[in-house]
């Protein structure tokens, strides 16, 4: 870390959530040093651009915060191969966003003198810069060791989220809602637009819009409300 407490940032992991979580980390003053290989390339360099490509090995051993933006059946084994090839570095912080791990699934990294932290912005990413509008406007899982949970917090609150602490054993059950959110409704809204089309309706997309968006703002309000 730097003294004025900046970070020089590494991402692994250019899907749709990696490029826009460095971006958001460069716009309050973090340096990112680079970013791992991915299938879209272009997007990537929109997104973060003149940041250069790396292989993983390298991005671990230049960064002092390590951004794990992979699958999640990925996850465990890239955290202990780094941690096999000598790469992780005493120090570092190693931070993963994916909804059903903890802090637990980077203890090879810890091993190894790493400070883990689990982040998971709670929103659908479309891996652009429009996505940081809606960091500002989310909330973000946050896990970590009790020593270390202060970091992983500023962390969450730097991306634009306000953090919200899951404990380790309380993850399974909060994935599932977050899946349960985001699978339900996305069939619902396939199924009811399968249906528009049927009837003939030109664009059901475009017109379940509004209804769905109302729809829903309003049972949060009348889950708020219980």
């Amino acid at each position: 870390m730097t003294r004025e407490g900046r970070l020089g940032v590494g991402i692994v992991g250019a899907g749709r959530v990696g490029p826009v979580i460095g971006a958001a980390l460069a716009g309050v003053g973090h340096a990112l040093i680079g970013i791992t290989h991915g299938s879209d390339e272009e997007r990537v360099e929109a997104v973060l651009p003149g940041v250069p490509f790396l292989d993983a090995p390298e991005v671990v051993r230049r960064s002092e915060l390590v951004v794990l933006a992979v699958p999640h059946d990925e996850l465990p084994g890239l955290v202990a191969g780094l941690a096999e090839t000598g790469d992780w570095q005493p120090g570092q912080l190693a931070m993963h966003l994916d909804p059903a791990w903890g802090a637990d699934v980077l203890a090879p990294a810890v091993a190894k003198g790493v400070i883990p932290l689990a982040i998971h912005p709670a929103m659908t990413f479309a891996g652009t810069s429009m996505d940081l509008r809606l960091l500002a406007q989310s909330y973000a899982a946050v896990t970590a060791p009790a020593a270390v949970l202060p970091i992983a917090q500023a962390l969450a609150v730097e991306l634009g989220c306000e953090p919200v602490v899951v404990s380790e054993a309380a993850r399974p059950a909060y994935a599932e809602a977050i899946a349960t959110a985001t699978t339900f409704s996305r069939s619902i809204v396939a199924q009811a637009a399968a249906l528009l089309a049927e009837a003939g309706v030109a664009d059901p997309g475009r017109y379940l819009s509004g209804l769905v968006h109302t729809t829903v703002d309003q049972a949060l309000v009348d889950h708020t409300a219980v």
